[in-house]
């Protein structure tokens, strides 16, 4: 949680408190343990614990939930080397843990290492894995209706949601592959266009990744 303030006076200053409660920690760690369960089984945790004393509690916290699960790997990484090792070598990370400032950071950069925001499916989990799925990007209200939209991240967070929240790791990986195949064989919508590739919209776009399941 971050709170900030403003003053006034002599001299103007502002201010900002991070206050974490270690329930809050060691809830957003489990779920984040449960995550990589059923990815490759591995947790980034992203703290600046060299600097922020809330970030020493934040890996502490974390380190004693990954007691709980052995099967999953741990590391812990400073939130600046963490920006830089997404951009050079971001096929090293599965699943990053991160708190509210520095996840909403990170998650902007990571979001573009797809080449663009309508790629990118996002959830919002609870504690029994039911939740909200949607594009990251929002509703898109400035091309509505232009068949303009990439439909791929709601396609995909379809995916999302049968992995994290009906447990039905078949299914999304059949609807990922179907998505993987699509854009292999070039067809594209407008926002991640490449030379060569075949450029369709909204409509055919689904449609392809239809097809494409239909023969999975």
């Amino acid at each position: 949680m971050i709170c900030s303030a403003l003053g006034s006076g002599s001299e103007e200053k502002a201010w900002d408190t991070m206050l974490y409660k270690r329930r809050e920690i060691e809830r957003i760690a489990r779920m984040a343990f449960e995550a990589a369960r059923v990815r490759r089984k591995k947790v980034t945790s992203v703290d600046k614990a060299n600097v922020l004393t809330t970030m020493v509690l934040w890996r502490e916290v974390v380190s004693e939930i990954a007691a709980d699960y052995p099967d999953v790997e741990l590391d812990h990484i400073y939130v600046d080397n963490a920006t830089m090792q997404l951009v050079r070598w971001p096929q090293q990370f599965d699943v990053l843990l991160c708190g509210n400032m520095f996840g909403d950071i990170v998650s902007d950069e990571a979001a573009m290492l797809t080449g663009s925001m309508g790629m990118l499916a996002s959830a919002s989990l609870n504690a029994d894995k039911f939740g909200l799925f949607e594009p990251a990007g929002g509703s898109a209200p400035d091309i509505a209706g232009k068949g303009i939209a990439n439909p791929i991240a709601q396609i995909l967070s379809a995916a999302m949601m049968l992995r994290y929240s009906l447990e039905q790791e078949e299914a999304a990986l059949s609807i990922e592959q179907a998505v993987a195949q699509t854009l292999d064989k070039g067809i594209m919508t407008a926002d991640i266009a490449t030379p060569g590739c075949t450029v369709v919209n909204t409509a055919a776009m689904g449609d392809a990744v239809v097809a494409a399941l239909e023969q999975t």
